[in-house]
């Protein structure tokens, strides 16, 4: 490409990602593009697989000592808004306890991001119900004595 169609395509792609920065907020944005505590935790003591109306599937991996949560990660084949929401969800749980837990919700995330546009705060209640679907299944294992 000549240096006018570069010099071109960085413009619009500059204009391009300040209209999402606007749109969606300087955080949600920054952490759509770089997601913090994404990827997969072996052995957790709590895991869930969540499929939205949407269609965004969001994971949760928990890890638990004494009662609070000392590792954490999400995976997602979603839109950057999945993207987000699974990592401030994540970083919400970091260091609480089971009751705790409970009191993150969707609202609580959509928040901490700043707000997200109509359309995509679907995703933030995604991110909750998943990080209710890992803590549930940790439950289970420590109520049933598979965890200590």
């Amino acid at each position: 490409m000549s240096e006018k169609g570069d010099n071109f395509a960085n413009n619009l792609q500059g204009q391009i990602f300040d209209e999402i920065k606007e749109s969606y907020g300087e955080k949600a944005y920054l952490r759509s593009l770089d997601p913090l505590y994404m990827g997969s935790l072996k052995d957790p003591d709590g895991h869930a697989r969540v499929t939205g109306g949407c269609g965004d599937t969001i994971e949760m991996f928990l890890k638990f000592d004494d009662n609070r949560v000392t590792e954490a990660s999400f995976q997602t084949d979603g839109c950057g808004s999945s993207k987000a929401c699974g990592s401030f969800a994540v970083e919400m749980s970091l260091g609480k306890t089971p009751d705790e837990l409970l009191e993150i919700r969707g609202e609580d995330i959509l928040k901490r991001l700043g707000g997200l546009p109509d359309e995509d705060q679907h995703c933030a209640f995604l991110a909750a119900a998943s990080l209710y679907e890992a803590l549930n299944d940790y439950m289970i294992k420590i109520t049933r004595g598979r965890k200590t």
